[in-house]
């Protein structure tokens, strides 16, 4: 009996030890900006990603959309696979988080993209009658539709972490030269937004 109150005792005192609460750190310590940086760093990598998997999975269904044409009767084998050759490019001409700094990188891809789109939807086949049941060719149009629709907020939300983080990063210069090594070396990240 002896031995499990003694064990009750350890376990009671084990387990009070692990509830403290952590020393609270200066929100004006370059720690502390250290922290909040890095969040804020998360917070852009993730909205840019979320950005690139939507444009991905819209080239994902315009590569699908044309393999669901090419099985329409009478369609063109050679414009199709023009476009399928496109649609494969795009990637490659995207522009990257930091080459977006050349506006004009962003503009011939936005380009590329919308003219290879509205030549895919110059190819779908309008419903016949207004009832007509929702086919592959019409979902998947209708998916690249509303992707390309959400374009704009994808980049609007991207621009709003890389706003606060290039703010952040301007705002606490002096504690980032404190941290030293790639903190003294970040730099405000370009946006979609064109500056004055």
């Amino acid at each position: 009996m002896m031995r499990f109150v003694a064990l009750l005792l350890a376990l009671g005192l084990l387990l009070a030890s692990c509830n403290r609460t952590p020393a609270p750190i200066d929100p004006a310590s370059a720690q502390a900006v250290k922290v909040q940086l890095n969040i804020l760093r998360d917070t852009v990598a993730a909205r840019w990603s979320e950005m690139q998997q939507a444009d991905d999975a819209k080239q994902r269904d315009t590569k699908q959309l044309l393999r669901e044409l090419s099985g329409l009767p009478g369609a063109d084998r050679a414009v199709l696979a023009r476009l399928q050759y496109a649609n494969d490019r795009l990637p490659a001409r995207r522009y990257t988080q930091q080459s977006m700094a050349a506006s004009d990188l962003i503009d011939a891809y936005d380009a590329a993209q919308d003219s290879l789109l509205q030549a895919v939807y110059g190819l779908v086949p309008l419903p016949t009658a207004p009832t007509v049941e929702a086919t592959p060719v019409l979902m998947l149009t209708g998916r690249i539709q509303e992707a390309d629709a959400e374009l704009v907020g994808f980049r609007t939300r991207y621009d709003q972490a890389a706003t606060r983080f290039n703010n952040y990063l301007q705002l606490h210069q002096a504690e980032l030269q404190q941290l030293g090594g790639q903190y003294t070396k970040l730099q405000p990240l370009p946006l979609f937004t064109l500056q004055n």
